[in-house]
């Protein structure tokens, strides 16, 4: 056998399909999407939620609960995360976020776990109260934005 004998196997290479050529072509008249309807038609799909008509699960089910879309969000820092920078820096929220510990421009609250072990003075919005107690026992200073 040589390179010029070779051919692909019989049925591995298909001819793709030719819609609308015609009605000797097979796939003439109706071009495969059969006799009407919206599904036929150019654009004519539904979305993934349409039930034909009949009233769509979502809608039909109980809706539970409230959501305050004008709620305030806060981001968490422990303590513990804040031994990072140097004895007597002053952290605001937007060095916390440059420094990769809170992820978008909330407000921020300083969480009580973890150890303090030097003096920083710490900016934010909230404080628990273990939070100021072990910032005050380092000899740090917190203030509320």
């Amino acid at each position: 056998m040589r390179i010029h004998d070779l051919k692909p196997r019989p049925a591995s290479r298909k001819n793709r399909k030719r819609v609308g050529r015609g009605t000797g072509s097979g796939l003439g008249t109706h071009a495969g999407r059969g006799d009407g309807g919206q599904k036929s038609r150019a654009g004519g799909s539904v979305r993934l939620s349409f039930e034909g008509g009949q009233t769509p699960l979502f809608r039909r089910l109980p809706k539970r609960g409230f959501k305050n879309i004008f709620a305030d969000k806060y981001s968490a820092v422990n303590v513990r995360a804040l031994n990072r920078f140097e004895e007597g820096t002053e952290i605001t929220p937007e060095i916390l976020l440059e420094a990769g510990l809170i992820k978008r421009r909330d407000k921020v609250k300083i969480l009580g776990d973890g150890e303090l072990k030097h003096s920083l003075t710490i900016k934010a919005h909230k404080f628990t109260k273990a939070a100021l107690e072990k910032i005050e026992a380092a000899g740090g200073r917190a203030e509320v934005l």
